[in-house]
Formats: C-alpha cells, sequence, structure tokens
C-alpha cells in the first residue's frame, strides 16, 4: 500500500479529488494505526483548511490571491485524500501537520494518472508504478515543496511518532523519499498567507467546483458516517415541500431529505466505495424521480442497455475505465429522454447537507470558469407535458365585433382605393389557369382525326373507335392534331342578361400586385348591398375578364375603342381580344358571341374559343362568383376575422 517507508514514515500516493483515493487513506490508517499525520496542504493555510475540514459535510470553499493577483480556489470536501486524512487524525486525536511549502506560481500541471477507478481494482501501490512510467517534466518549486513535506514528516517522527502516515500526490512520492535521505532544514515559508478567505458554498454551485461528482462524494460521506439504507420511504418526487404544496421546479433546489434517502441507498452501506455500484445507484434513482415527476414515462429495459452501452463506449473512447458525470448525461439524454437526463442531473449535483446561508461564512456562488480552463457544457431541455390546445368552445367564440351604429363599416369605404381579398385572388388564378388549359384540350381534340389503321398507328389505336367498328374487322387510330396557338386571355360571363348594368352596377379594371397574378376587369353587384365588416364589401360577379402578364390593362370601362359594344360582356371580350399576346382567347359564357366578334378576332389574329358556361361544374361557379371588397390594404389584417 505504501510506495516508500523509510525510518517509520510511510508515504501513501493518492490522486487528488477522487473518493477512490480518499477510501485508500481510511484503509491505510487501518492498515498502519499512524501516531501523526502529514497531509500535501500547505501550512500557512493550514488553519483557515482546517476550519474548513471541520465544518464539514457542509462545504466551504478556500480563497486566496497569489502574487500576480490570480484567485485561487480550494474546495474542501469529504472525497479528498487530503481532507480523509485530516479528518482521520483529527477524530483520533492525532498530531496533523500541513507540511507542503506555500509558493506561487506553481504549474497547473495535469499528470497523467490512470482512471482513479484502477485504485479500487488494484490498489494505491499498482497504480503508483503505472504512474512512475510516465513522467511529466519537473517543476522549478518541485524540490522546496517535497522538502518541505519530507522536513514535517521527519520532525513528526523526531517528535515522538513512531508511524508517521504522509499523504501526497503521486508525482511527490520519488522526491519526498529522495528528501528523506538527505539533510533538511527548516522551509522558509511565511507563517500565516494574508488574503485568505472561507466561504460557505452555495447549494447551486455544489455541481459546478467540485472535483467529484457530488452524489458520489455524498455517498461516501453517508458510507463514512456509517448511515446505512433508510428504512422510512419518502416520496421519490423532486422538489421541495413548501406548507401544504410541493414545488416540482425552480425554488430551492431539492428536498435535502429526499436527496440523502436517495444518496443512501445508492451507497448502501458498504464499504469501499465501488464507483460503478454508485453509477448504477444514480441511474435507478433517477428512474425513481423520473417515474415521480412525469408518470407517463418510465425506462424500458433496452434503454438501460443502451445507456450501459453508450457510456461503457464514452469512457473508453476517452481513456478512462467509467465514464464522467458529462458523459453519463449525453448518454442518458440519447439513450432515454431528455427529462431522464434532466433529473439525473439534477440528483447527482445535489448536496443534501449544503445550506443557502451559514451562521459563521458568508456564502458565494461560484462558476465552473472561474476555477477551470476548458469547462465542457451540456445543454439539457426539459420537455414539459404539451398544454392543451383551444378548448372546443372557444373555437366558436366570435371574435368579430358588429357595427356600433348603422353605415360605420361602410363609412370609410370611398371606393378609391379599393383591393381584393388575396385568398379569393388564388382561387380566381387558379380557375382562369385551368380553363386555359381545358381550352388547349378542346382545341386539340378538334384538331385531331381518326382513320382507318393502313401503314402507321400515328398517336395511336383509338380503342373507341375500333370497338365501334368492330364487325369490319379494322383497326382505327388517331392522329392528334395541332393547337393553332397559345391560349391567353379568359372571359368568364356568369350572367349576360341586356340589364346587365342595372343588375350589376359595380365595374372596375384592377392591376395585378405581382408577377403571379392577371390583370382583372370585372363587373359585379353593387358593394353597399352586402357590407359584411368595416370597410369590406361582398359583391357577386356578372362576369371578368383576366389578362396575362399583369400591368398592362388600362381602363376597360371607359375605352372608346371598345363603344361599339352592346353589352359589358361584350366590352370584355373585346379587351380580352385587344390584350391578349396569345392566339387563342377562351370565352366561358351561357351564349356564344355574336359573328362579328369572330370577325374582329380573325382581323386581329386572334381565335374564340367558347365553352358553355354550363360545362363548369356548378359549385366551382359558385365558389369563384364572389368576391370580397376591401377599402384598403390595411383591412386584409382584420378581414378574415369577417369573411368565411
Amino acid at each position: 500500500m505504501f510506495a516508500v517507508v523509510a525510518d517509520g514514515i510511510h508515504l501513501l500516493p493518492v490522486v487528488h479529488d477522487r473518493l477512490e483515493a480518499a477510501d485508500a487513506v481510511r484503509a491505510a490508517f487501518e492498515a498502519l494505526e499512524p501516531e501523526a499525520v502529514a497531509v500535501e496542504v500547505p501550512s500557512s493555510l493550514g488553519k483557515t483548511w482546517l476550519r474548513a475540514v471541520e465544518r464539514l459535510p457542509a462545504i466551504s470553499v478556500l480563497l486566496y490571491e497569489t502574487a500576480a493577483s490570480e484567485t485561487i480556489y480550494l474546495p474542501i470536501h469529504p472525497a479528498d485524500a487530503m481532507v480523509e486524512a485530516a479528518r482521520g487524525a483529527i477524530e483520533r486525536g492525532l498530531p496533523l501537520a500541513c507540511a507542503d511549502l506555500d509558493v506561487d506560481g506553481y504549474a497547473d500541471w495535469r499528470d497523467p494518472v490512470p482512471d482513479a477507478y484502477a485504485l479500487f481494482r488494484l490498489g494505491p501501490l499498482t497504480v503508483w508504478d503505472a504512474f512512475r512510467r510516465h513522467p511529466r517534466p519537473e517543476d522549478p518549486h518541485d524540490a522546496p515543496r517535497e522538502a518541505s513535506m519530507a522536513f514535517h514528516a521527519r520532525r513528526l517522527r523526531e517528535e515522538g511518532a513512531s508511524r508517521v502516515l504522509v499523504v501526497c500526490g503521486m508525482h511527490h512520492v520519488e522526491g519526498i523519499g529522495r528528501a528523506l535521505g538527505a539533510e533538511l532544514a527548516e522551509p522558509l515559508t511565511p507563517p500565516v498567507r494574508r488574503n485568505v478567505r472561507l466561504v460557505n458554498l452555495h447549494p447551486e454551485s455544489v455541481g459546478e467546483v467540485l472535483g467529484e461528482v457530488p452524489f458520489y462524494a455524498a455517498a461516501y460521506e453517508a458510507i463514512r458516517a456509517g448511515l446505512g439504507v433508510p428504512e422510512a420511504s419518502i416520496p421519490a418526487a423532486p422538489g421541495r415541500t413548501y406548507g401544504p404544496f410541493r414545488i416540482l421546479s425552480g425554488g430551492r433546489g431539492d428536498d435535502p431529505e429526499r436527496v440523502e434517502h436517495a444518496v443512501r441507498r445508492a451507497a448502501g452501506g458498504r464499504s469501499p466505495c465501488d464507483r460503478l455500484r454508485l453509477q448504477w445507484g444514480l441511474v435507478r434513482e433517477t428512474e425513481r424521480a423520473l417515474a415521480s415527476s412525469a408518470p407517463d414515462e418510465r425506462v424500458e429495459p433496452w434503454q438501460r442497455r443502451n445507456l450501459a452501452r453508450f457510456a461503457r463506449n464514452l469512457a473508453a473512447g476517452g481513456g478512462g475505465l467509467v465514464c464522467d458525470l458529462y458523459d453519463l448525461l449525453a448518454a442518458a439524454r440519447a439513450c432515454v429522454t431528455e427529462n431522464f437526463a434532466w433529473e439525473l442531473h439534477r440528483l447527482a449535483t445535489a448536496w443534501p447537507w449544503q445550506q443557502e446561508s451559514a451562521v459563521d461564512l458568508p456564502t458565494a456562488r461560484i462558476r465552473a470558469e472561474e476555477m477551470f480552463d476548458g469547462v465542457r457544457r451540456i445543454r439539457l431541455t426539459r420537455r414539459r407535458r404539451e398544454a392543451k390546445g383551444r378548448r372546443p368552445e372557444s373555437l366558436l367564440r366570435r371574435r368579430r365585433r358588429d357595427e356600433s351604429f348603422p353605415g360605420e363599416w361602410l363609412r370609410d369605404f370611398d371606393g378609391e382605393s379599393v383591393c381584393s381579398y388575396p385568398p379569393e385572388d388564388v382561387i380566381v388564378e387558379a380557375f382562369g389557369e385551368y380553363l386555359r388549359r381545358r381550352g388547349k384540350t378542346v382545341l386539340r381534340e378538334e384538331a385531331s382525326r381518326v382513320v382507318p389503321f393502313t401503314t402507321s398507328v400515328l398517336d395511336g389505336i383509338d380503342v373507341r373507335e375500333t370497338i365501334r367498328h368492330w364487325s369490319e374487322h379494322r383497326i382505327w387510330v388517331r392522329e392528334s392534331g395541332r393547337v393553332p396557338g397559345e391560349v391567353g386571355a379568359v372571359v368568364v360571363v356568369f350572367d349576360d342578361a341586356r340589364d346587365g348594368e342595372e343588375r350589376y352596377p359595380f365595374a372596375m379594371t384592377w392591376l395585378g400586385e405581382h408577377a403571379q397574378e392577371s390583370d382583372m376587369a370585372f363587373y359585379a353587384t353593387a358593394p353597399e348591398q352586402a357590407v359584411v365588416g368595416p370597410g369590406i364589401c361582398r359583391v357577386t360577379y356578372g362576369g371578368f375578364l383576366l389578362s396575362y402578364p399583369p400591368g398592362r390593362l388600362r381602363e376597360v370601362w371607359t375605352d372608346a375603342d371598345y363603344a361599339f359594344a352592346e353589352t359589358r360582356p361584350e366590352r370584355l371580350l373585346l379587351a380580352a381580344l385587344d390584350y391578349s399576346l396569345e392566339r387563342v382567347v377562351v370565352h366561358v359564357a351561357p351564349r356564344p358571341p355574336r359573328s362579328v366578334f369572330h370577325q374582329i378576332a380573325a382581323r386581329l389574329d386572334r381565335k374564340i374559343l367558347h365553352l358553355p358556361i354550363g360545362t363548369v361544374s356548378p359549385g366551382t361557379l359558385r365558389r369563384i362568383r364572389v368576391l370580397h371588397v376591401l377599402s384598403g390594404r390595411e383591412r386584409r389584417d382584420v378581414a378574415k376575422e369577417y369573411i368565411w
């Protein structure tokens, strides 16, 4: 167990801030039964440091400034070998020496120590042998520090202790061993360092600054204090009780009693601490907490297997034997749920004996970035149960208001800056595109021919004609015709009554607002006959013209070139022939246009394709025939409340 034994001085190599090393110190006390103890703590900090040790299990942080104005943080927690050595000496009434030399500017070395779990499996001596094979560069302060620790150990020996236990880091064992064989002088170190402060650590900072996972350290403390598995069972739900209520999140954290019971169940009262067993206990306690906080969630056996494999692989990828808390959280989030990872972090970083305030010390919140470089953070988002959507009665709630007085909604409707309702524009444009496609199909059918098969099948066999002439034992084939041109403007006339101007007095020409919208001229019923909202009127088309591309249509209803038109539908057709860029104009109306319009079309190299309006679905006609005219674009924001 001891790396060096020289004249009654036993050197125990340890790893700082690891509960396996603290367990090794406890084992060393039982095996050696020392009469004095020396620890790797600067003598100038000894008084303050021992005060923090006496405050355990409440965690304190020792702070001081170096000559370079750099703040040094030293958390004092039970799972540290130096702390355990000091507590063992104090409890047994043994002489204790803080033997290290207080130096400034000691480099922040990251010793290539093996995974601390190896201490549990192999023992300190075997791990130290492996550590010696990969030495790090010597620091100029190493020799005086090791000489100081050797001097204090020898002085304890000279003061009458027959067995002196020296607890130090693995890197210093050989140096102390060499110093013990040399002549030693009393180290020159200030008796007390100035600006040394001790603060009570806030509970929310425990998980940030401790070198060991707080849940594991708490389990070690429970085992050390002889706290076995609790007999009484308390609710495993997270949060804390506040009067008749239970706060599940926010506020002042978890109930300390619940955390302590979870720690004691995970520890099981068994010594020494097995990190793997504690990790499994942490996972099981997290499952209990999750089942209490989210009854609809449970951890399935396959999720546990995946979690164990994932955590093992992450540990192996990082060169460790057991994964750390970061990797465990990543595995929990990936293999179980975000809520499970949340509860795991909440339980793993809780310390049941820490208070938000202390009577003897000020309390401080300390962030991990203040102490360590290269801090890794993982973002956990707790998934809360989705709130129920709108209730059915809310869907029936009337959000539109009525007129305050008759004529209020028509007050701003001056007809100067009217516009359409965009959802209705989409429907009309889709209908116009449908008529263009249908017009091309009709023209293609009119130009096609069906002939008996002679030497070529042409565009395919016409099955209908072949069956019709089946008795002739001949095959008929079809040859598709050539469309005389593309379809351009579209005219739709719903009502071509001679008294149209009286029935449909409202006539307008407006331009498309963007590249996907046609210019339009239409005549419709009077807007003031159906006012449905503030500045919103519903009208019924008598007919309309669609001309594409947009931005070319002039005022149709006052154009003198169309003066000879007898009705409004004829004026729309003349405008369509005039503005169409393509050869074919589709005319959908109850009756075909007069023959004079075909002559005009021929003179303009245009062709009118008449489609009887009866060939269009009545449902489609009813849907597109309604138009809402808005008194301004600002009405579009509220129009949906009045148009349905």
